[in-house]
């Protein structure tokens, strides 16, 4: 933790490396907790005094009483799908609307992106990335060609704004051939979700964070998908829309580079990947299958089945140096207790030859290359310190470090809060 800085806390696979349970085993030692970039298809699902909540837009701060939470610039909304969730919580008790605050220069998702998203993926036909469905890529799309609606906007002529949206939108829509959609039901959701956004604290975040930062308050940031995914660096065209990585903290909340201090990567003991693109250590067979099962890698929004595959070691060091990683921290351990033999890939075959690095596409001929290593056999869940970790999953994490050339500070061996360790 750092005051007066930004740490930032990212995942550095594929997304779903339980964020949100991290962020919130942090947050008691940060003032505030601010979500950098992403939509609605993000899900941070959080466990603890016997009940599960799942956040899609809000930050994983918002459990801990009197922290502030932002939802940063670099977001797309949806005012539906956040009065929604925004109740839910509201309904178990928690204080959402003197501690949270909605940055006016985030872009808001309209019902019309969403028929866009799914009539963009039908026109790519058998080459689909697998989108949620949510209307982000659209909303991002509108963002950049500089055509976005944003949350600003709802205190300034919005619905002639909103109105001419949606005619474009349509048109589009009608040049692509896409007819069969029905959005009024939807709408009138969506501007009863306008209504109920304007009751929260809607600001200029930039300002807001950076003042905070001269007031010497701690901020975590928290990203939503993972490095894997990254527009930019991840697996394209199989990725997200925005910046995932540690860069986007900056573009998606206004801070300069220089106020960046630990930047936390997150990752599992093996990989998973959701929806369609390349997956070189996915495993087809029965342990792949079982890891699913006993990690329960199934979408905390979606319910989609997750890939599972081993740990890729090339992948995760990219994602540490692109992010710039100063520590790691190791989710869902316990899910391999049970095996005898766990893998690790340390290098790719690339065309007969042994590569390790991330090469520019990963979509032909990859080989995963591993290294086995012995299983621990032990049931970890119960575990309190490090000192009881068995030996042989004691040596699994200093291959990982060693391999990494980056500390693994907390492991993770369970769903709740308090299945936490952190390493001296």
């Amino acid at each position: 933790m750092n005051k007066g800085k930004v740490d930032v806390l990212l995942g550095l696979q594929w997304g779903d490396e339980g964020k949100g349970k991290v962020v919130d085993v942090l947050t008691p030692k940060y003032d505030v907790v601010a979500r950098f970039q992403g939509g609605p298809n993000a899900g941070h699902t959080l466990e603890f005094e016997g009940e599960k909540y799942v956040l899609r837009s809000i930050p994983s701060g918002i459990f801990q009483g009197g922290k502030v939470n932002i939802i940063g610039n670099g977001v797309v909304l949806a005012p539906d799908l956040f009065m929604q969730e925004a109740k839910d919580l509201e309904k178990s008790g928690h204080d959402l609307r003197s501690r949270l605050h909605i940055s006016k220069k985030a872009h808001l998702i309209m019902p019309t992106h969403r028929v866009l998203d799914a009539a963009y993926e039908a026109a790519k036909g058998k080459s689909k990335v697998g989108t949620t469905g949510k209307g982000i890529g659209p909303t991002y799309t509108d963002k950049i060609s500089r055509n976005g609606l944003r949350v600003g906007d709802i205190f300034d002529h919005f619905n002639e704004k909103y109105n001419a949206h949606k005619e474009r939108h349509l048109a589009i829509l009608k040049s692509l051939n896409y007819t069969d959609f029905n959005i009024d039901e939807v709408e009138k959701v969506w501007m009863e979700g306008i209504e109920y956004m304007k009751q929260f604290q809607i600001v200029d975040s930039e300002y807001e964070i950076n003042k905070l930062l001269k007031q010497g308050k701690s901020i975590l940031c928290e990203g939503a998908q993972g490095t894997m995914l990254d527009i930019d660096f991840g697996s394209y065209p199989f990725v997200t829309s925005s910046n995932t990585i540690c860069s986007g903290a900056c573009s998606g909340l206004g801070i300069g580079p220089n106020k960046i201090g630990e930047v936390y990567g997150i990752m599992k003991a093996y990989c998973t990947r959701v929806g369609a693109g390349p997956f070189p250590t996915e495993l087809f067979d029965e342990t792949g299958k079982k890891i699913r099962d006993l990690g329960h890698e199934y979408g905390a929004v979606t319910g989609r089945e997750r890939r599972c595959g081993w740990i890729d070691l090339v992948a995760l060091r990219y994602a540490i140096d692109v992010n710039g990683v100063t520590q790691l921290i190791m989710m869902k351990s316990d899910v391999l207790d049970s095996f005898d033999t766990i893998k690790a890939c340390v290098a790719y075959k690339l065309n007969g030859k042994q590569i390790d690095h991330f090469p520019y596409s990963i979509d032909e001929g990859i080989e995963p290359v591993y290294e086995e290593l012995p299983g621990w056999k032990t049931d970890m869940t119960h575990l309190t310190k490090e000192e009881e970790f068995p030996k042989q999953f004691s040596d699994y994490i200093a291959f990982l470090e060693s391999q990494l050339e980056t500390p693994i500070k907390i492991i993770s061996i369970g769903p709740d809060r308090e299945q936490t360790i952190v390493r001296q």
